[in-house]
């Protein structure tokens, strides 16, 4: 009886010699590369797989455009809240009479304005330094263009 524990199933010692029917591969199926099992376990394990990468590859996607639309969220966001205070500027009297009086050069009549214009003014506009402009108006240089064009060749 303690034979029969040791000894592998199917009432063989270990020793084949082959003169059974059907049991002549007897060592090559003990561990064969590749059985007709796993050959299967690894066609549903890439089944499974490849079943799996488009859902993911999607999922992946869809959380990076979610990403971006929170971005582009939150700047719109910031801009409405830069609209909102330039609103709220625009509805005070106070700042109308400042940018009237810097943009358009108003003044109210109970206050003299000066315009200065000696060309060290910081808004960009500089006077030209004596001498000629350097570029004539432009009806100068049409003219010009219609008298050149009168001139014989």
């Amino acid at each position: 009886m303690a034979d029969d524990k040791a000894a592998p199933k199917g009432g063989h010692d270990g020793d084949d010699t082959g003169h059974e029917a059907g049991h002549g591969s007897g060592a090559r199926r003990g561990n064969p590369a590749l059985t007709s099992r796993a050959a299967i376990l690894a066609v549903v394990v890439c089944a499974i797989a490849l079943s799996l990468a488009y859902p993911v590859r999607e999922y992946i996607a869809q959380r990076k455009e979610i990403a971006e639309l929170q971005r582009k969220e939150a700047v719109a966001r910031r801009q409405v809240e830069i609209l909102a205070q330039r609103k709220q500027q625009l509805g005070e009297k106070s700042y109308i009479e400042r940018e009237a009086t810097r943009r358009l050069h108003y003044c109210r009549p109970d206050v003299k304005c000066y315009i200065v214009l000696d060309g060290s003014g910081g808004d960009g506009r500089q006077a030209r330094r004596g001498g000629p402009a350097s570029r004539p108006p432009w009806y100068e240089t049409l003219w010009r263009s219609v008298e050149s064009a009168d001139r014989p060749r």
